[in-house]
This record gives C-alpha cells, sequence and structure tokens, in this order.
C-alpha cells in the first residue's frame, strides 16, 4: 500500500503540509520585518551603542571591511524578528488550534498575547538594564582603554536583549505546566528555595557577561514573576 492511499498517512501529511504553509508564512513575515528594519539601522545603531558612549564616553570602532554590512544585516535581522513577533504567535497558535479544546481555546489569545507582551517588556527591561551592565564591565580595570568594536558590542547587545526577551516568557509556561495539572501553586509555593537556586544559576550559565550586576538584573524580575504568577494560578485556575 502507497502512503497516498494509506488511510493513516493522510492525517499525517496534512499536518506537515499545514506546518509547512505555516512556516513560509512566518519566514516571509520576517523578511518583510527585515526589510523595514534595514531601512531604520541607523536609528537602531544609535540606539544600541548609546549605553556604550553615554557611560564611557567614547565611540566604537570598526576593524574589518565587511563589518558595517554584517552589522546592519544583524541588526535589521534582529529588528525583522521582533517586529514579526504577533505574526509568529499567530501562526504557532493557528497550528495547535485545531487540536485544542474549547476550554483550550479560551486561553489560546490570552496566552499569545502575554507571550509577545512579556517578550516586549523583556527587551525593554534589557535596554534599561544596559548602562548598568556596561558600566560595570567598564570600571573593573582602572589603567585599560577600552575600544570596543561594533561588531562584537552590537552582537553582545542583541545577545543581551534576547535573553531578557526569552527568559520573562518563562511565567507562560509555568502557568501552562499549572494547567495542564503538571504543578499547583502549593507545590510552587514550597519550593521557592529551589526556585531562587535554579534562577540564579541558569541566569549565570546563560548570561552573555557573567558579571554580578547582569544576574541580579535578570534574577530579580524572575523571581518576582514567579512570586506573581503562583498568585495567577491560584486564583484563575481556582474556578
Amino acid at each position: 500500500m502507497t502512503e497516498a492511499s494509506d488511510p493513516s498517512a493522510q492525517p499525517l501529511i496534512g499536518h506537515l503540509t499545514e506546518l509547512r504553509s505555516r512556516l513560509v508564512r512566518s519566514l516571509a513575515a520576517i523578511a518583510v520585518g527585515t526589510v523595514i528594519a534595514f531601512f531604520f539601522r541607523n536609528v537602531m545603531l544609535e540606539l544600541l551603542q548609546a549605553s556604550y558612549t553615554n557611560t564611557t564616553g567614547d565611540t566604537l570602532i570598526v576593524t574589518g571591511p565587511t563589518d558595517q554590512f554584517s552589522i546592519a544585516m544583524r541588526m535589521a535581522l534582529f529588528g525583522g524578528a521582533f517586529l514579526a513577533s504577533p505574526v509568529l504567535a499567530f501562526q504557532a497558535w493557528s497550528f495547535i488550534n485545531p487540536g485544542l479544546t474549547m476550554r483550550e481555546r479560551k486561553w489560546a489569545f490570552p496566552v499569545v498575547g502575554a507571550l509577545v507582551i512579556l517578550f516586549s517588556l523583556g527587551v525593554g527591561f534589557a535596554y534599561w538594564s544596559l548602562p548598568r551592565a556596561v558600566s560595570f564591565l567598564v570600571s573593573i580595570f582602572d589603567d585599560l582603554e577600552n575600544f570596543w568594536t561594533v561588531e562584537l558590542y552590537t552582537r553582545f547587545v542583541i545577545r543581551f536583549l534576547l535573553l531578557f526577551g526569552i527568559s520573562f516568557q518563562f511565567p507562560v509556561f509555568l502557568f501552562g505546566a499549572a494547567a495542564a495539572g503538571a504543578v499547583s501553586s502549593d507545590k510552587l509555593a514550597s519550593g521557592r528555595r529551589w526556585a531562587v537556586l535554579i534562577i540564579v544559576t541558569v541566569g549565570a550559565v546563560v548570561s552573555p557577561t557573567g558579571d554580578p550586576v547582569t544576574l541580579i538584573l535578570l534574577s530579580t524580575p524572575l523571581y518576582l514573576f514567579y512570586e506573581a504568577t503562583i498568585w495567577i494560578i491560584r486564583w484563575t485556575l481556582k474556578k
């Protein structure tokens, strides 16, 4: 029996076709966002390097002939992904929506909205925290001059922003685990010590700098999110 005539293969083929369609639309959204962001590359560069120039009084330098192009493309891709994030979230929701029950679909829009909002909040908080991290990094030694390249600095900043943006979404997955019955608010409340240890340990491992300032700036809001999620689970899923 061929795959085309096998009834059991039809649902799988349909899911794969749907997945391919959603991926193509997501990539198209990122491509459009990247093109738009590319025209604002100078504004983006000014925003990204502001934390360094305002802290040190120095300017970033370029050391390679292709650095400017690679920097522009990196920033455009990051900006494009950020602009396309609502579309990406909608495509993901549209793909899993047919397999959800009516009760689960009720939570879909709030969850997707929370993912987008928390990611944006994380990126915004990271941008606010960046000057503190830079100030600490350039003040470790007194006798060293800082000549940072645009290439390395923009790579560092984008990793910094992504780290906070992705980390800030963990309350949604914690809430999802509670909604699925994997954890409860009482279990989360009794595991506060382990939560602090895990948050600090993971933050130290994934931090692009590893410095204590960044670790504190990342761990503090995550623990506050942990506490807030306990109350949200307790009062929202109580019904």
